[in-house]
């Protein structure tokens, strides 16, 4: 049994999402209650979903989501997850924790000490905030709340799949998302293949 509360889903609607380059799908959005950390958390069920689902754990990303950002390479993960969702069959959460957790005004200061020359996880330190702020158990809680106990999870990120799996979870597999590069953000992508062992087969990791 999960070590954490129960939380149950709390309305379901029915949304067309359309993106800028035209691609759209139909979605299912679920809110929740009880969630442990009070935020608004929503899932996305996409396609048809089977036994085992094809899951992402998205976070927020205002800067890249909505407004495209190449600093980072969330606007182009979440696009790709949708689709591959869709395709398949699963759940996109889109989980409230803006900067790995810290929010959006200290990601910000983040990227101004980055400009400086620190790295993503320097500048957060030197914040005084952690690495990584995240915590999966509002997503295990959705996940059980919507009857999935087994699952492929979309991600390069091996600490999601540590999470869900120490909360009860099966992580079939874990399957990496598109490399998705630009001038300004592959030195973002290296630290977090390096100090986070993100999957992500950068060429300038097989340098020196």
């Amino acid at each position: 049994m999960p070590d954490f509360p129960a939380a149950t889903p709390r309305a379901r609607v029915r949304v067309p999402l359309r993106f800028a380059d035209g691609y759209g799908a139909d979605a299912e959005l679920v809110t929740f209650h009880g969630l442990t950390d009070g935020r608004e958390h929503l899932a996305l069920v996409l396609g048809d979903p089977g036994p085992v689902p094809l899951v992402r754990l998205h976070s927020e990303c205002l800067t890249g989501d909505v407004f495209g950002s190449a600093r980072c390479d969330c606007g182009p993960q979440l696009r790709e997850a949708v689709e591959r969702i869709a395709g398949r069959g699963g759940v996109l959460l889109y989980l409230r924790q803006e900067g790995r957790g810290i929010g959006l005004y200290n990601k910000l200061d983040a990227y101004a000490l980055q400009d400086q020359g620190l790295d993503t996880y320097e500048a957060n330190a030197a914040l005084g905030l952690p690495e990584d702020a995240r915590d999966y158990t509002a997503a295990a809680q959705m996940l059980t709340a919507l009857g999935i106990t087994e699952l492929d999870l979309l991600s390069n990120n091996p600490d999601k799949a540590a999470q869900l799996h120490s909360r009860g979870l099966t992580v079939r597999d874990r399957i990496p998302t598109g490399l998705f590069t630009t001038p300004h953000n592959v030195h973002y992508l290296r630290a977090k293949a390096l100090q986070t062992h993100h999957t992500l087969p950068l060429p300038e990791l097989s340098v020196g």
